[in-house]
């Protein structure tokens, strides 16, 4: 993910390097970052001939990174010592430092302490940098033949440049060209440079970062930041896209069959067009014409539901091709959300299938700046009814709501046909809104709270996490702690949990592999990698890290509970799907599932939970060719959905040895053999 989404998503400073500023003189840029149309942030930086001051500081949804860095520049033009200190989205405290000197580069971060010999131009990755990095890179990549150089601690950064246009703002009309910086996340970043080779924006379909005065072009740049974007998503599915003329049969593979919840023997599968043509035993004889996969045996299991999406373009195609072929979307751009979806249906880019939630949030300062705010009860019905007719599924409320207003957006929402959930708004509890009429809960964190916090104490902020450390003294088997369980049955609402992000954020420690990504850290880019090793909240205080080690225990008993009680639970992440979609089902093992129950769950279950069980959800004749491949028995050991091998979404064939060396990721296993006709 490039540092600009992490705006649209978290508000997270993530790593980018810091190459040489070459100016002599003193001079200050100073930014402003730009979110749903709001200014949420600034970055100033302070140049004086080699040493640059750098404060970038974000808040969006109550949250955000706090940074201060002090860069100081070698005879080489690049940084021979580079400080950040601060505090990243969640609140965890930042110590980064690199030193260059005698012939030998240092480093200290979150993973740690690195050393290497400093032997010709490298470019250190900072781990908690600011986008100021941006400037830094180009000047640097600039310099260097073909726009490339090594990086520190591993790693080639490239520069390619794109097309030049103008721009208008405070400071007279400016000349910017856009630069694509590859080589450290899996994403691209995109900047655009003066012709002084100074920053003038960083840019994303969702927000921007942008000098201050020119703030005014921010919906032009987010849109061409998504033009940028899609033809470059275009391209790859032009390459990895197999959309066969021929029927297609799949030989020898087992069907995962979610009403037995075991394997049928093996057999063919034959794909004509968008739907499943047939199931034959596996000694049928071909049809003339036919393009023949050789199953080798694997396991086909039919497309998983990601509950807990907020699809954007740069995560489509990766959740798709690790097995999730329908994403319900928690809350998004609806502009930017609707356009992604035509071009996904249309076949321009490969993504999932999308399940819209329509996302209503009150205005206040801590508002998430997303779907429509809104001031008012009667704001909040119009809203409904917008989302009412456009067709959405849900409608999802959001913290800043004022309570008082719940009861009519339910009931607006349910007679027209849609689902309610959400947050719990400030100042309420989970059980009032299960009370009104809410179809679902929203985060365990947010169930568990009215169990530990005060009426007068505001979820807004970092609050509604950080007072989980609340639940190690919690007794779960109290009447308060039943109570809201039993209201969840008797209500029949569902709740979606989103495991792995509390794991992340109660469990993560700075320099230790999180417990979720040891099968598949190795195979990420360095950046990414680095990034996955900090931790997500402060610590430091004494027994803070034990309380936050035994809240995560009291959420998978509460989940457990839930599941126990006959609660449906439904499977999302809130962390992009994809890998972390994977480690969502196996912590569901921990809550008492069993293998075949989760995988029933993650496909059958939830497509009939959200209403499309008639088509999806199961290998069977007539229905969408949603599926995928694996080597292995994932009955057995539910790990085997990592080595997907193929997957199939309305009939497109895609091989994830072909898509993931376009995002930097190593594969996980080979393709099956393919014959084409007449071959």
């Amino acid at each position: 993910m490039n540092r600009t989404s992490t705006f649209a998503l978290a508000l997270t400073a993530l790593p980018l390097a810091l190459g040489p500023l070459a100016s002599a003189h003193a001079e200050t840029q100073s930014y402003s970052v730009i979110f749903g149309g709001k200014v949420v942030g600034h970055l100033d930086a302070a140049t004086n001939g080699n040493r640059t001051t750098i404060d970038f500081d974000v808040k969006n949804n109550g949250r955000g990174p706090t940074m201060a860095e002090v860069i100081e520049l070698g005879a080489d033009g690049l940084p021979a010592r580079w400080d950040v200190t601060g505090k990243t989205t969640f609140g965890s405290k930042v110590e980064e430092h690199f030193l260059k000197t005698g012939g030998k580069a240092t480093w200290t971060d979150s993973t740690g302490k690195g050393s290497a010999p400093a032997k010709g131009p490298t470019l250190y990755v900072a781990q908690s940098g600011s986008p100021f990095a941006d400037q830094i890179y180009a000047r640097a990549l600039l310099a260097r033949p073909g726009m490339t150089m090594p990086a520190l601690p591993g790693g080639q950064l490239t520069l390619e440049k794109g097309e030049s246009f103008s721009v208008t703002g405070a400071g007279g009309p400016l000349t910017v060209t856009r630069y694509v910086l590859t080589g450290i996340q899996t994403t691209p970043e995109t900047m655009l440079i003066d012709d002084k080779g100074g920053l003038f924006a960083s840019v994303d379909p969702s927000s921007v970062l942008v000098r201050k005065g020119y703030e005014g072009e921010e919906v032009r740049l987010r849109k061409m930041a998504a033009d940028w974007s899609t033809q470059r998503f275009v391209g790859i599915e032009k390459q990895v896209a197999h959309k066969y003329d021929s029927p297609v049969r799949i030989r020898n593979v087992r069907l995962f069959d979610p009403k037995t919840s075991t394997l049928t023997g093996p057999v063919s599968v034959l794909v004509n067009g968008r739907e499943i043509a047939a199931i034959e035993p596996l000694d049928s004889p071909a049809t003339p014409g036919e393009v023949t996969i050789d199953g080798a045996g694997g396991t086909l299991v039919a497309g998983m539901y990601e509950m807990h999406g907020h699809l954007g373009q740069d995560d489509a195609l990766l959740n798709l091709v690790a097995g999730i072929t329908t994403v319900r979307d928690m809350g998004n751009d609806n502009a930017v959300l609707a356009k992604l979806i035509d071009r996904i249906d249309s076949g321009e880019l490969g993504g999932p299938h999308v399940i819209r939630s329509g996302f209503i949030e009150g205005k206040s300062p801590f508002s998430a700046n997303n779907g429509i705010l809104v001031n008012s009860e009667q704001e909040t019905i119009d809203a409904v009814r917008w989302y009412g007719a456009r067709g959405y599924w849900q409608i999802k409320s959001y913290n800043s709501m004022n309570p008082a207003w719940i009861p009519a957006l339910v009931k607006e929402a349910h007679r027209l046909g849609m689902r309610v959930a959400g947050h719990v708004p400030a100042f309420s509890t989970e059980d009032t809104d299960i009370e009104a009429g809410f179809d679902e809960a929203t985060h365990i964190n947010q169930f568990v709270l009215q169990w530990v916090i005060k009426p007068t104490e505001d979820t807004r902020t970092l609050f509604r996490l950080t007072a989980l450390k609340r639940l190690q003294g919690l007794d779960l088997t109290s009447e308060r702690v039943q109570h809201s369980i039993k209201l969840m049955a008797s209500h029949h609402a569902a709740i979606d949990p989103t495991l792995g992000i509390h794991e992340n954020l109660l469990l993560n420690r700075d320099g230790k592999v999180p417990s979720g990504a040891v099968d598949y850290i190795d195979h990420l880019p360095i950046g990414t990698r680095r990034d996955m090793m900090k931790a997500w909240i402060d610590t430091s205080a004494p027994g803070d890290a034990q309380a936050y080690e035994a809240a995560y225990g009291k959420l998978l008993d509460v989940t457990r509970m839930l599941h126990d009680a006959g609660v449906m639970i439904v499977f999302g992440t809130d962390t992009g799907g994809s890998f972390t979609y994977h480690r969502e089902l196996e912590l569901y093992q921990k809550a008492g599932f069993t293998i075949p129950e989760i995988l029933k769950r993650a496909t059958f279950d939830s497509a009939v939970y959200a209403g499309q069980g008639d088509r999806m959800g199961s290998i069977e004749k007539g229905k969408l060719a949603d599926f995928f491949l694996v080597p292995g028995d994932p009955t057995k050991d539910l790990k085997a959905i990592k080595t997907i091998a193929m997957v199939v979404k309305d009939g497109t064939f895609y091989y994830p040895s072909e898509v993931y060396p376009k995002f930097g990721i190593k594969p996980f296993t080979a393709a099956p053999k393919v014959t084409l006709p007449g071959s």
